[in-house]
């Protein structure tokens, strides 16, 4: 039987040359497979909501204006109306990240938000550019940030150093969230089918009814861990836009 993990692991589908053992920077793998497939999947439903655009939206449109006012009130409630020009970023990943933990869900298919390299890449990229925002509106009245409206300043040797840590672990913390969360779902749910092939149908029905269940419940985290890296990432840009 696979080992649980055996699933992340990274494959090229086209071979190519490796060097040492290591797969080089240019294989495409089933992890840029997946990335592939989540664009084309949110593509083609964009497509589909536009194409016959009418003030009685039909079926497809309807659910495109769902996910637009999804979006939009998300960044309306946390950031406020100046937030709005930072949409098609902010719908743009929280696609990316909710069609690659849905697809994940897919059986045979790779669930590339498994991997801490993607969700810190996107950490990463929404750190910098929520800190590049930020000092272009205020300039270093940014540095207010790490120093908050009328506290005294004999607790700023304190106050200060708290606040850069807690800055600077944002990146850290958005990306292991989802990792931790998309990875040990997937294991769990391997090891518990795995007890219902060893069983057979007649010991293994219970262990298949715990699975059914927590996959499910799977499928909610999915949309859940997306809709919290979003969330974050729109609290993070009301910080910049609007500091606290």
């Amino acid at each position: 039987m696979a080992s649980p993990v055996e699933q992340f692991t990274v494959k090229p589908i086209v071979p190519v040359v490796s060097d040492g053992g290591n797969l080089p920077f240019y294989a495409f793998t089933n992890s840029a497979a997946a990335m592939v497939a989540a664009i084309l999947v949110a593509l083609v439903f964009f497509w589909l909501a536009t194409r016959r655009l009418s003030l009685v939206p039909g079926r497809w449109q309807g659910v495109g204006e769902v996910a637009f006012e999804f979006v939009a009130n998300m960044i309306r409630e946390n950031v406020g109306r100046e937030g709005m020009r930072y949409f098609p970023f902010i719908l743009t990943l929280f696609l990316f990240v909710f069609l690659g933990n849905m697809l994940g869900m897919l059986p045979y298919s790779f669930t590339f938000t498994s991997h801490i390299a993607v969700t810190a890449a996107l950490a990463i990229v929404i750190f910098l550019a929520v800190t590049v925002i930020g000092f272009a509106r205020h300039g270093l009245g940014y540095l207010h940030m790490f120093f908050p409206h009328g506290a005294p300043l004999a607790t700023a040797p304190i106050l200060i150093p708290i606040e850069l840590i807690s800055y600077l672990s944002r990146p850290f913390s958005l990306s292991v969230r989802l990792f931790a969360n998309m990875t040990v779902g997937h294991i769990m749910l391997k090891v518990l089918a795995g007890f219902v092939v060893a069983l057979g149908i007649v010991g293994g029905f219970v262990p298949f009814v715990v699975v059914a269940g927590i996959t499910v419940l799977e499928f909610f985290i999915a949309g859940l861990q997306a809709y919290v890296f979003t969330i974050l990432a729109c609290i993070y840009l009301n910080d910049a836009i609007n500091m606290h």
